[in-house]
């Protein structure tokens, strides 16, 4: 048998050397931005295929606790529309969209609460404790975190009608004591998007509204929405690395962002308008995308900037 492939010592010492010189330029190339970022504010929201691949979970966690780790201030806002589906289908529910958003009734809202407040959340907060952090779940209840009322969607087809999609929220106002006590005291809040009426009712709210305000409202430094997509798609399929506000709304207007999409880069838009330094529309279908996007100079996504 040939050994002309077998390596020798000398070919792996030299492999061994190239690989750990990649690791020192890598540490060495997050330095500035650990250090530019230290004791700022960074919300997630997670969503997407990270939340249901068991390797991109693993992958994200452990980002999260890095982060945390070097002196950031991680901020979680989750969604859950897969794992709602499938809860809605065991009790033969068909979910239904208009402009994006689930309509919901009083059945349906009480399975997004349980799923998204329970099964959901209490499975981030798990696997980042398990990756080394200290995760505490919240919902929109906890200290008064998210006040909301109902949401009211305006109609394409009769302009001036608007239409009632149920318990379906919009944020009136945003608390965040509580979320500020729990950074300040080095623990990771995981945020679901349950917002509370004057009522009582929960609503369910769009997570890319409730990670967007958030950010608003403590901050924060950057916003990292997680998606399936590698970013934002012009009309001929090719990712937008950068995107102004007049860029974002000259594509509202000519249809290229539509559906699931508008959500996101409205909040995006909206957040970026308010303070929040800049939005990133990552892939969350690339292993340690947050870490690619935070701390080297390589993106993995769609930056929008408000300018």
């Amino acid at each position: 048998m040939s050994t002309s492939s077998v390596p020798d010592s000398a070919d792996l010492l030299t492999t061994a050397t190239l690989a750990s010189r990649l690791k020192a330029d890598v540490l060495a190339e997050a330095l500035p931005y650990i250090r530019r970022f230290h004791n700022k504010t960074i919300v997630i929201k997670y969503g997407g295929n990270a939340m249901t691949d068991e390797r991109l979970q693993r992958s994200f966690a452990h980002d999260v606790v890095m982060l945390k780790l070097v002196g950031l201030k991680p901020v979680v806002v989750h969604g859950g529309g897969p794992q709602i589906d499938a809860a809605l289908q065991r009790v033969g529910k068909q979910s239904t969209f208009i402009q994006g958003m689930r309509v919901t009734d009083a059945e349906t809202v009480e399975v997004v609460e349980w799923v998204l407040g329970g099964q959901v959340q209490q499975d981030i907060v798990m696997m980042i404790n398990e990756a080394g952090g200290k995760a505490v779940g919240l919902t929109g209840k906890d200290g008064g975190l998210i006040q909301a009322r109902k949401k009211l969607m305006p109609s394409k087809e009769n302009p001036g009608e608007l239409i009632d999609i149920g318990y379906v929220g919009e944020i009136s106002q945003v608390e965040p004591a509580v979320v500020k006590a729990l950074q300040d005291d080095q623990f990771i809040p995981v945020i679901s998007p349950i917002g509370f009426g004057e009522d009582g009712m929960a609503y369910n709210i769009n997570a890319d509204l409730v990670a967007g305000k958030m950010a608003e409202v403590l901050g924060a430094e950057k916003l990292l929405m997680m998606t399936n997509i590698p970013g934002v798609m012009d009309k001929a399929g090719n990712l937008l690395t950068g995107l102004s506000a007049r860029e974002i709304h000259a594509m509202f207007e000519d249809g290229t962002i539509s559906g699931g999409m508008l959500p996101k880069l409205s909040s995006a838009l909206e957040a970026a308008s308010n303070g929040v330094n800049s939005v990133h529309i990552v892939d969350g279908r690339v292993e340690h995308c947050l870490l690619l996007e935070i701390l080297t100079d390589r993106g993995v996504g769609t930056m929008i900037r408000a300018g």
